[in-house]
């Protein structure tokens, strides 16, 4: 599988070579340096972070000391029994059971070696709260602000920008944005405001470049790297693996414009994302419709690394699947909806005109009722979110603050419609004008009562997370009955691919008969979800990412357990197993 002139570059051989420049790949370096490996990061495009760098950076990894700081209640039974009940048979328990034992670690790991620590999302429900072993007052963590001129210097420069831009030296938590999305007059914005207004003042005063989310959980990995004279290789694609014997030996890159051979002594990482770039793939094991239009994922993230490592032997799996987010399609490209779909006074709805789900459930669950329900006399592909006057009065609307106008291009491009009456918006998004009417009628009967009777939306903690504690009686509904009334254009967008390479507990990707490659192992996006086709909580993609590009480098360290894996050719009786020697 040798690259045509590849040259082996004596200075290009390292104990680990690690394909991909997000969290999952630079938590892995730094666990192989943090062991004494010599590793590299390879990164295609001219700047580290990948979709990392794009995100709101949470992180999911149940019973670690950041959460037992903050004093959320969790014990191991109520963790693994919540995974199990969200994943349930898609993934082998021993993959969750490795989630959940080395999670803590590894976040110890990256803060005692990473200029970087973290804080608890106060409320952030888990994302079916209700669940056996759920937490309503959520596990996800993020990162703290931190000064990316003061850790980074001049590397600063290559940090990946974020997914929406953000005036210089403003930070906003995910714990801000939850009550900023309420709008300025409501009394907890008022705070959160007062705390993003300070730190701007702050980093202002003392010249920083204050960085918050995936921007500050890039940056300070980054960070940790450099401390350890790891070196990240940019504008360094890969163009396949390097395999003798079976056992995969390097990564075959193109560096400096001439092909070059990247020898592993002792194996390869690949954690270069997902394929929600790459039109052909998307188009071969996705739904329609579909396409690279919807994503917010990095530009980079084109599935070079599945399918080089499916061209090694890989099993695939969950190739259909995705981080799926209900999203506005605009121009620049697609926003991505939180709290917009979830607070009072709007509702969803589909080609008929009829609501089709809990319009606050988890993103994923809100793209899949899209996709399951898709079909000619009813499309739900694309959706519209309906609302009113009232609604853009008082909340912030996909950035925008309240009361300003939506922008006069997204009316032109199809995006948004506005009519004084329902039935007329009806009329100009192409609905029925009675089903879209009796679908109002209805649901404000369910706002007026508190109840939502077809759906259950306020129902869950996690529901509430997104809303509005003034509206009485449920804080997820309100009634539309103030004109004009806007309907907006929804598909199902996404923050990445679900599906690649197949792995194990130990991150090392598997054929599909079972057996591991061996030196080949997968994390991130580039692997298939360990959350299989849901999604536990905010923070689920990140957080096993890291977790699994921290095991595939204990393994490649030699710093786990010895493996008792019997491939699909052996047996072993019990008698044998139980006189085996410890190794």
């Amino acid at each position: 599988m040798t690259t045509a002139g590849a040259a082996r570059d004596p200075e290009a051989e390292f104990d680990v070579v690690v394909v991909g420049s997000g969290a999952a790949g630079m938590t892995a370096a730094l666990t192989a340096a943090h062991h004494g490996l010599s590793v590299v990061v390879l990164e295609k495009t001219g700047t580290f972070g990948g979709s990392t760098a794009r995100s709101g950076g949470g992180i999911w990894a149940p019973g670690n000391a950041v959460l037992r700081r903050a004093g959320v209640r969790d014990t191991p039974e109520q963790a693994a029994a919540y995974l199990a009940r969200v994943v349930g048979d898609e993934v082998p328990a021993a993959r969750q059971r490795a989630l959940l034992e080395h999670g803590p670690d590894m976040l110890d790991l990256v803060r005692s070696s990473a200029p970087i620590d973290f804080a608890w999302v106060p409320g952030y429900a888990d994302y079916y709260p209700e669940a056996a072993g759920g937490l309503a007052a959520g596990r996800s963590i993020e990162p703290r602000p931190l000064d990316g001129r003061r850790i980074l210097g001049a590397e600063l420069d290559h940090l990946s920008p974020p997914y929406l831009p953000t005036p210089p030296g403003l930070t906003i938590t995910q714990a801000n944005y939850r009550w900023l999305a309420l709008g300025p007059r409501h009394p907890r914005a008022m705070l959160a405001s007062a705390k993003v207004g300070a730190r701007l003042v702050r980093s202002r005063l003392l010249r920083q470049r204050p960085l918050s989310m995936g921007q500050a959980l890039a940056a300070g990995l980054r960070a940790g790297l450099l401390g350890r004279d790891v070196p990240v290789w940019l504008d360094t694609p890969m163009t396949g693996l390097e395999v003798d014997g079976g056992r995969v030996t390097g990564v075959q890159v193109t560096r400096d414009g001439r092909p070059v051979l990247i020898a592993a002594r002792r194996g390869v990482l690949l954690a270069a994302g997902g394929f929600e770039r790459n039109e052909q793939m998307r188009r071969r094991y996705q739904r329609a419709p579909i396409g690279t239009e919807w994503t917010t994922g990095s530009a980079g993230n084109t599935g070079d690394a599945i399918t080089a490592g499916e061209a090694a032997g890989a099993a695939l799996d969950l190739m259909d699947d995705a981080w799926w987010g209900p999203s506005i399609p605009l121009r620049h490209g697609p926003y991505f909806c939180l709290a917009e779909r979830s607070l009072p006074g709007c509702l969803l709805v589909n080609g008929a005109g009829e609501r089709f789900v809990n319009e606050s459930a988890p993103y994923v669950d809100a793209v899949h009722a899209m996709y399951d329900g898709h079909r000619e006399d009813a499309p739900h592909i694309p959706a519209w979110l309906i609302t009113d006057q009232r609604y853009r009065d008082r909340y912030v609307f996909a950035g925008l603050p309240p009361r300003r106008s939506l922008p006069r291009r997204w009316y032109q491009a199809g995006t948004v419609f506005r009519a004084p009456t329902v039935a007329e918006l009806a009329g100009q998004v192409g609905l029925d004008p009675a089903a879209l009417a009796k679908t109002v009628t209805r649901f404000n009967e369910f706002a007026q009562a508190g109840r939502d009777e077809d759906f259950g939306r306020g129902d869950s903690a996690y529901d509430r997370y997104y809303s509005d504690p003034r509206c009485r009686p449920n804080p997820c509904l309100a009634p539309l009955a103030a004109p004009p009334f806007y309907a907006i254009k929804i598909v199902p967008g996404d923050l990445g691919t679900k599906g690649g390479l197949r792995t194990d507990e130990r991150a090392r990707v598997l054929r599909p008969d079972g057996t591991a490659i061996a030196g080949l192992y997968a994390a991130g996006n580039t692997s298939a979800a360990v959350m299989g086709r849901s999604y536990a909580g905010a923070g689920a993609t990140i957080g096993p990412a890291m977790t699994f590009g921290y095991l595939a480098a204990l393994d490649l360290a030699g710093a786990l357990p010895p493996d008792q894996t019997v491939s699909p050719d052996q047996t072993v009786s019990p008698d044998e197993a139980t006189a085996a020697p410890d190794r």
